[in-house]
Formats: structure tokens, sequence, C-alpha cells
């Protein structure tokens, strides 16, 4: 089969590889699309930790085409998903109180264990999540990643319907962020962005109230409008934002962090004392959570932007995303001319 690798130069490298039968548990997948995140480039680029020739992918959409022995939860012509969170102990304190995603001997697709960015893939059935009907294969494997991520950012921010919510960064996963407070929560959006053209997508996508920190004082404009955010989700990666998204919150707001700055954010203690402020990260999603984000984009209440590639084009794609000239979420289709 053909797969993209973590090569010695740190790029991109589609290489040969053959692919064993499933074991105990396992079900072979042969890939129909795998999109391309901005953490396959921290991968690539060894910020992790030295991966050469690991496959690289997390965003994978696959028909089972094998099954090992006792397998139960997928059965031969199922799709299924390969995500980040690609399987955790099952018995620890995290695993058994629905916060797997923290399981400390937890395996990541395309880091920890070979991924999806291949032609086939072998996967844990019982962690491998059904697509429903009706839901494109492509759109899927956004949700896998960029779309669960912000499904429980979301829900991590505890905002009600009516209640304003803050997303700082309108890319690819701040759009579906924004999609899933505006369609699931009943929220009131506020999108934030330095790029214009962003703004205006998220506009049509149902945000409230746009503002880019260019021009416009973010926490000012927001505590004047609205009286402060009830919460804030933060996609951006910067420090400012994250700065900005504790300025913006009401007393008792909170604070999501999912972007990963290297830099540390400033925090007024007596503000976070004193109003009650709550900062929290939220790190992608159970399998439960990537089921009801699944369900979400089925019936249509969030529709990912994608753009479909060759696998051959991986690198170039990453050096797209560096350049940031990327909207949306570019997904590789194996079958596609």
């Amino acid at each position: 089969m053909r797969a993209a690798v973590v090569g010695k130069n740190r790029k991109a490298e589609i290489v040969e590889r053959e692919i064993r039968a499933p074991g105990h548990g396992e079900a072979l997948l042969t890939m129909e699309c795998c999109g391309v995140c901005h953490t396959d480039i921290h991968v690539l680029k060894g910020d992790f930790g030295d991966k050469t020739g690991v496959i690289i992918g997390h965003e994978g959409i696959g028909i089972v085409t094998e099954v090992g022995p006792d397998v139960t939860a997928l059965k031969v012509g199922d799709r299924a998903s390969v995500a980040w969170f690609y399987s955790g102990c099952g018995h620890c304190e995290y695993c058994t109180t629905g916060r797997e995603t923290l399981c400390r001997n937890v395996k990541n697709a395309g880091y920890t264990v070979d991924g999806a960015m291949a032609e086939k893939c072998i996967v844990p059935a019982d962690y491998a999540v059904k697509v429903p009907d009706g839901l494109d294969s492509a759109a899927a494997s956004s949700i896998t990643c960029a779309g669960v991520t912000t499904y429980k950012a979301v829900k991590v921010s505890g905002i009600r319907p009516g209640q304003w919510i803050a997303i700082y960064g309108l890319g690819g996963l701040g759009n579906l962020a924004l999609q899933y407070a505006h369609n699931v929560f009943n929220a009131k959006v506020i999108a934030i962005d330095i790029n214009d053209a962003q703004l205006e997508f998220s506009r049509s996508l149902g945000a409230t109230l746009t503002l880019n920190p260019k021009t416009d004082d973010v926490p000012a404009i927001i505590q004047e409008k609205c009286g402060g955010a009830h919460a804030s989700v933060v996609t951006a990666v910067s420090r400012l934002a994250f700065n900005s998204a504790v300025d913006a919150v009401r007393a008792g707001g909170r604070v999501v962090a999912v972007g990963l700055p290297p830099e540390k954010m400033d925090l007024s203690i007596p503000r976070l004392v004193l109003d009650g402020i709550e900062v929290v990260g939220s790190l992608v999603g159970t399998r439960s959570d990537l089921a009801e984000a699944f369900q979400f984009a089925a019936e249509g209440k969030v529709v990912p932007k994608v753009t479909m590639r060759k696998l051959d084009e991986v690198q170039e794609i990453v050096e797209e995303m560096e350049a940031g000239k990327i909207r949306g979420r570019m997904v590789v289709g194996f079958n596609h001319k």
C-alpha cells in the first residue's frame, strides 16, 4: 500500500508499505480519505519528538474490509473513523469516568501508532466510531478531528441557549466551532479573527458580531455590547488571543483553551479570583463526543468546508498550510484523480 510517512528530512514522504492482517479486537480499513491537520505538521517537524517512519494522519474515514477475532463493534462494510484518540487503556480513572482522552497510556493515530494517511489502516474496533448514513466521507474526515475537537470545546464551555460565546480564530477549527455553537447549542456567537475574509465567512455562518483585533479593542467592545461573553473558545494559535479571551468574558465566565501556542498566557490572579473566571483546557473528544458530532453533521447542522486533494500532494498541502494559504480543510482522497 502507499502511505505518507515522516521522512528523515522532516517532510511528508510517500512510500510503499506492507500491512499485516488484523489481530485480536482489530479491524482493517480500506481508506477512502484522510484530512490534513496542523497536528500533522507538528509530528512531521518533530515538535513532539522524532517520529521518523511513522504514517501520519488522524482524520481518516475507511471501509471495514476484514475483522480480527472477537470483533463485535464493527463488521465488514461499515464506514469507520481513524481519530487522534486511537485508543486508551480502558481501565484507568480517566477511561472509566468519561474522560478517556486524558488516559496516561493513550495511543494517538499518526503519532504513537501508524495513522490514516495510507491506503489501508489497522484500528482497534472498539475505538473506531462508525459514520452515520447521510454524512459524506470527506466531511466526516473533518469531523473526526476538527469537528469533534470544537464540539467538545463548546460543550466544555457550558454555554446555554441565548448566551454569548466568543470564538477566537475562524479557520478550519473555528468555523466548525461557530456552527456547533450557533446551530446545535443555540448560542449567540462573537467571531474574532485578524482575517477579514474569515470574518465575512463567519457572518454567513450565523455570527452575530464579528471583530478584528487589528482594528478593534475586542474585550472592550464585547464588554460594552453584551456585558461580556458568557464563554470564550480559543482555537487561535496566539498568546494575545488567549489574553483577550480572558478579558472578554463576564464575571463567572469560562475560557476554553484549544489552540497550542508555544508561549505562556498572562493571567490576572485577582481578576480570576474576584470575578470567578475559569480557564480550562479541552483535548479533542471521546468516542461518545465523536458519535454526537458525526450525527449533528449528518443532520446538516454543521457543514465542513473541504477541498479534495491527492496523496502525492501531502507535502504541498503542508507547505500551503504553513504559509496560511488554506481555507477550510484539505482532504486527501485515495481514489481522487
